[in-house]
């Protein structure tokens, strides 16, 4: 360089300038970023230990829980005399029969149901029963109503106004079911000894069919009077008995050797006595 030359002086340009600011903007902010994350990181790692410092504790307590466990077994299986296997086992055991009886109970439970269903159904058929039976006692007494009301009073041998006369045994049931007096069906044969009714013995000792009469005897009071040529269906009285009651008899047949009728008596009269066999 001469004497006479001017030094050159180097002037940078502005943009290096600003590319330097570009980096350090860029430092600080990676600077910024990775402070962040280490610090996340850490609070991540953190509870990433307390978790883990949980889990270990809830893993000693579960440890000490079955070491209880186990310890308690064992102290049982030595008071009851057993090993832990044989406990285990009784225990296996014992599940296994608490099973059978709840099974056990729920099938007779139901059986129960079963037997309760059946019961309701085998009451509603007693109530249709009873109500039938009902109907049928309802038309038996009107059928029994309708009977007595056909039947005829008369006048006996003895010029006594009589009840009601049953010429049939039909007739004769109706009667009994009216309940105003006591009524005993007889059947005489001719010879047979005399039967006995209620206090009287009647002895039948001769027979008309074609004209439908009989005679007969009939003891009371240790007394025998004769009831002799009385036709069929008419009423044959006689007193008897300390209180003088009128016991009448009403015969519905007459045949060859045998007649077949009635005995009526009051209702207060004394309790018949076994009639003698025929």
């Amino acid at each position: 360089m001469s004497e006479g030359d001017q030094p050159t002086v180097y002037h940078p340009e502005p943009q290096s300038n600003i590319g330097k600011w570009i980096l350090i903007v860029l430092a600080v902010a990676y600077a910024a970023a990775s402070s962040f994350f280490i610090y996340d990181q850490h609070g991540k790692l953190e509870k990433v230990t307390q978790d883990q410092s949980s889990s270990e504790k809830q893993i000693g307590d579960l440890t000490k829980r079955m070491q209880s466990a186990e310890a308690d077994s064992e102290t049982l299986a030595h008071q009851l005399g057993m090993t832990k296997k044989e406990l285990a086992s009784r225990a296996s055991e014992l599940q296994h029969q608490q099973q059978i009886a709840s099974a056990r109970i729920a099938a007779q439970a139901e059986e129960e149901k079963k037997d309760v269903s059946a019961v309701s159904g085998e009451v509603g058929a007693v109530k249709t029963d009873v109500g039938g039976v009902k109907t049928d006692v309802a038309a038996t007494k009107a059928s029994l109503d309708a009977t007595i009301a056909k039947l005829q009073s008369t006048i006996g041998d003895l010029g006594q106004q009589s009840g009601l006369i049953a010429n049939t045994r039909s007739d004769l049931e109706a009667l009994k079911h009216k309940g105003d007096r006591q009524y005993y069906e007889f059947t005489l044969m001719k010879g047979a000894k005399p039967a006995a009714f209620s206090t009287v013995a009647l002895q039948l000792k001769k027979t008309d069919p074609k004209r439908g009469k009989y005679t007969l005897t009939v003891t009371a009071d240790d007394k025998t009077i004769e009831k002799k040529d009385k036709n069929q269906s008419e009423p044959v009285q006689f007193y008897t008995g300390r209180d003088h009651m009128l016991f009448e008899l009403v015969v519905w047949t007459v045949d060859k050797n045998k007649i077949t009728g009635y005995l009526s008596t009051p209702k207060n009269a004394p309790i018949p006595i076994t009639p003698t066999p025929q």
